[in-house]
């Protein structure tokens, strides 16, 4: 385990790769998450198929747990691994975290694909010309991921608390760790670690899931998908230890959450619709950004196309 601490100058600013994301009430034993193979999404590269008929709405009901003695050893007889995997990650939680809830929403229909039940659209029109993009919504705490602009995964995050909020706006994913540990507290270890904001220590991370913001600015995930999306996305280009030639993924942090009030997710035991993003809501949180991104894309391509080009430098004769 190593602690990121290298400083990179870039542009002739001091960069410090800071992982000073944790927990603000820290859990000395992480989180264990139950592998899920058949609610897992497409592998990186894939583009996600629609799993439900248009016809179909899901609906939910709810499943209280909090003060019911026989309430989770209930929940894990009559789920499966797999659908309690699936049932807690739309509750923003991970397996370790069930006991902090209180009363779960559950899909009265249960599917193998975790995509039907994204709240973010299947395709952004406004995304065609990008080769890859993460989108943060803060509200509903969840993530998506996108090719071309077609969403190719989704999955929930806990993100800032409301004393250490994730900072807002346009990012680049740009150095990654499989493991490390924070710079806040030496007792955080940080796994599928996804760097996003060098100066402040932002990042995407494995690390245990409350079901609210708790995070100490960071963006938690669950295990399986922090590690999705550690292979999925791009790092900046660094030349040495002293430019940063080009930046990684681009990546959107938007909105915010209603601290105080009840969680977002659980609207939809109302209305099943009432977490959905609309094409429309997304292109506006984008378009702002748009010729950004695309600007550090072309500069990006440019640069690799560079480094592939074949070294024609005439050799001295012997």
């Amino acid at each position: 385990m190593t602690t990121l601490r290298c400083l990179l100058l870039a542009g002739g600013c001091s960069l410090l790769l800071n992982t000073g994301c944790g927990s603000n009430e820290p859990n000395k034993e992480e989180a264990k998450t139950i592998a899920a193979d058949s609610v897992k999404q497409k592998e990186p590269g894939h583009k996600e198929e629609a799993p439900v008929p248009a016809a179909l709405t899901i609906r939910y009901h709810a499943y209280p747990v909090k003060g019911v003695d026989t309430a989770v050893k209930t929940f894990r007889k009559t789920y499966s691994a797999e659908q309690r995997w699936l049932i807690l990650a739309l509750n923003r939680l991970d397996n370790g975290s069930i006991g902090r809830a209180d009363t779960l929403i559950v899909p009265d229909t249960l599917l193998p694909d975790m995509g039907a039940y994204s709240p973010f659209p299947a395709e952004v029109p406004m995304l065609k010309d990008v080769n890859k993009f993460v989108i943060f919504s803060y509200p509903i705490q969840a993530f998506a991921a996108y090719e071309k602009g077609k969403r190719v995964y989704w999955g929930p995050t806990s993100m800032g608390s409301k004393i250490h909020p994730t900072p807002t706006g346009l990012h680049f994913a740009n150095w990654k760790a499989k493991e490390t540990i924070s710079t806040v507290n030496d007792e955080w270890k940080l796994k599928w670690n996804f760097n996003i904001a060098n100066k402040e220590g932002v990042g995407w991370h494995q690390y245990s899931m409350p079901g609210y913001p708790a995070s100490h600015s960071c963006l938690r995930m669950l295990a399986e998908q922090a590690q999705w999306m550690y292979s999925w996305a791009e790092q900046w280009i660094v030349q040495g230890t002293s430019t940063v030639l080009a930046q990684g993924t681009p990546v959107i942090v938007y909105g915010a959450y209603p601290f105080g009030s009840r969680r977002p997710w659980r609207n939809m035991l109302e209305n099943a619709k009432a977490n959905e993003i609309s094409i429309a809501d997304i292109e506006k949180e984008i378009e702002p950004y748009l010729q950004r991104i695309l600007e550090q894309q072309q500069r990006r391509e440019g640069i690799i196309s560079q480094r592939q080009q074949p070294d024609t430098a005439a050799k001295p004769a012997s």
